[in-house]
């Protein structure tokens, strides 16, 4: 999980800031013969879920350009994935919430799967706070999880706006399996997609950087085609940031976007009993440790103990299933 209400990142640099498998599997094959069928359906009318949902798509912190991108790209995997998810049923006050002196502000979505489907949950969700420091800390994320019924990789996309003049992205499709045991898994999933060459392209933008985690946990559970980058212009030049933005960063999230949702999210995965056990011991040690570094360290200095608790409280449920 990871920063915000269940982000990678709130114990990394910014965030410090502030007082913030083991059977065999078949590959894929034809779309036509292993594809589960990933169709729109009407979304619900519960109006606390259209709230929630209009909240978080609002990104009210973020430049323009990024907020277009977290739109388009939630908007993206719920059209392709309506079909498999049951709206999101979080208390009002987990849906929106904030510390007692409006510093701290965060919105959260999070949909689970149905039964039926390898998605356990999809999780969009937004974080706002006044740092202490001086600056602002804000944070935009969708996660996508999978369930042990498919050892098909999740999907993190993260960006970090400290600034107009100024972002960190994270985007990447961690693996649930060692790719060096197998190495199908590797072609499978990261050489046959050619994933490495979205990495290359933003590498070649002037203005980027690579970002190291500083925990070596999180480091541990990437892929070696994860996209890593702060991004930064001249001061007061917002405008070049937002080109970037445009030209740059929104191509390569809606592809590798457009990679998860085909080939992972609606690709079919054999999965033998055997490994459905590992799968499922490995995802909830992962969330169990991310609940601690992320929420449990964090939480309680950004929002209260009593909202902190609230919340971790409704996401735990969450990740234990």
């Amino acid at each position: 999980m990871a920063v915000n209400s269940c982000h990678y990142f709130l114990h990394s640099q910014f965030a410090t800031l502030s007082p913030p498998s083991v059977a065999s599997t078949r590959r894929l094959s034809s779309p036509s013969r292993n594809r589960i069928t990933c169709t729109a359906t009407p979304a619900s009318s519960s109006s606390s879920m259209e709230e929630g949902r209009r909240k978080l798509m609002e990104f009210p912190y973020v430049s323009a350009p990024v907020r277009d991108l977290m739109v388009e790209l939630i908007s993206t995997a719920e059209n392709r994935l309506e079909s498999q998810l049951l709206p999101c049923t979080l208390p009002l006050d987990v849906q929106y919430y904030e510390n007692p002196t409006g510093n701290s502000q965060a919105s959260l979505q999070i949909r689970r799967g149905l039964d039926s489907s390898p998605i356990d949950f999809i999780l969009g969700c937004w974080i706002h706070s006044k740092l202490p420091t001086g600056g602002d800390l804000n944070i935009t994320t969708l996660l996508g999880y999978m369930n042990s019924f498919t050892d098909a990789p999740n999907c993190l996309i993260e960006i970090i706006q400290p600034s107009p003049t100024s972002v960190i992205i994270i985007l990447d499709l961690p693996p649930r399996k060692d790719p060096v045991l197998y190495p199908d898994y590797l072609h499978t999933f990261y050489e046959s997609t050619q994933l490495d060459t979205y990495r290359l392209k933003i590498e070649k933008i002037p203005e980027a950087k690579p970002f190291i985690s500083a925990s070596l946990h999180v480091r541990s559970l990437l892929s070696p085609t994860k996209i890593m980058f702060s991004v930064e212009t001249e001061a007061g030049d917002s405008a070049r940031m937002e080109e970037i933005v445009r030209s740059h960063l929104i191509p390569v999230f809606k592809d590798v976007l457009g990679i998860w949702l085909n080939q992972c999210a609606c690709g079919v995965r054999e999965v033998g009993e055997t490994e459905k056990a590992y799968l499922k011991k490995r995802d909830g040690l992962i969330r169990t440790k991310s609940i601690e570094m992320d929420l449990e360290s964090s939480f309680p200095t950004l929002f209260g103990p009593e909202v902190a608790s609230r919340v971790i409280s409704e996401i735990r449920k969450v990740l234990k299933g």
